[in-house]
């Protein structure tokens, strides 16, 4: 089920219903670049398990308008705007990779209506203290972060016409990240299903411009607007050590930060190990709320 809603500013943002419409509400947060149409559940396999999913394109990904100069914070208010146009008091949330910053501030700025949240191999803040941000990532990466604080122009610059060849031929963007994938991420998205998948998704968070990768590396390159250290719900952080695009030491940041947070670390796991997790990420976010009080 797709629909378009109205921000609260009057952006439209591009929204997709899977599952069980009746089902417990959990909004499922895409990675960068990605788009409402990424990795989850088969519909029958939601409907067994009485869940609807919900996934929206971020802000110039996809069918959704910019929002040029958008925080992480910023998140929270699209996802209460979707809620409060299905109907749904409260819900729980999930987010992989590019998406987990914003399930985090969902659950720090939206505490009476996130039940739970899970984050797959996140990204930590970027002036997070006692964390060096860039250890263990990957070179690709860190030439993009690194471009957004000195040079946003730049960084456009460079991942427009990027985004314009990923547009045409989405495999080029595995592609182009297979030096850095481990043994076990390559084994990973040379499955069929899953990279049909995957390029689906690449294609659609980029059909309409590049903007909504810019953004989100602007974003997480930026001060947050909000301290994951105030978050009250239950938290579930997953994360494969091997990870070179979202380091581990991230979510061990995290998982300190975070007051009761669960981690999970898969030593021999990487990045696209979190396609395999999500099942039971899903699962664990579907039990009833149990808050933290800590």
């Amino acid at each position: 089920m797709r629909s378009r809603v109205r921000a609260a500013d009057g952006r439209n943002l591009m929204v997709e219903r899977f599952g069980d419409p009746r089902g417990k509400p959990v909004f499922l947060l895409h990675g960068m670049p990605g788009s409402r149409l990424g990795p989850a559940p088969r519909g029958m396999v939601l409907y067994q398990r009485r869940m609807q999913l919900i996934a929206y394109d971020r802000p110039g990904y996809g069918g959704s308008d910019r929002h040029p100069g958008r925080t992480v914070a910023d998140v929270a208010a699209d996802v209460a705007a979707i809620a409060d146009a299905l109907d749904l008091d409260t819900f729980a949330v999930a987010g992989r990779s590019g998406g987990a910053p914003g399930a985090l501030a969902c659950a720090a700025l939206l505490p009476e209506r996130v039940t739970r949240a899970a984050v797959l191999v996140a990204l930590a803040p970027r002036d997070a203290e006692d964390l060096d941000w860039f250890e263990g990532m990957g070179a690709s990466n860190v030439r993009e972060y690194t471009t957004a604080t000195a040079d946003p122009e730049e960084l456009a610059a460079r991942l427009i016409p990027r985004a314009d060849g990923i547009r045409r031929d989405p495999g080029r963007l595995l592609e182009e990240l297979r030096r850095e994938l481990t043994d076990n991420d390559r084994m990973i998205v040379s499955d069929t299903g899953l990279r049909a998948m995957l390029l689906r998704n690449y294609r659609e968070g980029l059909r309409t411009s590049a903007y909504g990768w810019i953004d989100d590396v602007l974003a997480f390159s930026r001060p947050w607007g909000f301290d994951p250290a105030d978050i009250r719900c239950p938290v579930l952080i997953w994360h494969g050590e091997q990870d070179v695009f979202s380091p581990v030491g991230h979510s061990r940041w995290l998982a300190r930060r975070i007051p009761g947070a669960t981690a999970t670390i898969d030593p021999g796991a990487a990045h696209f190990a979190a396609l395999r997790a999500l099942p039971g990420i899903l699962t664990w976010l579907l039990r009833e709320p149990a808050r933290n009080t800590t």
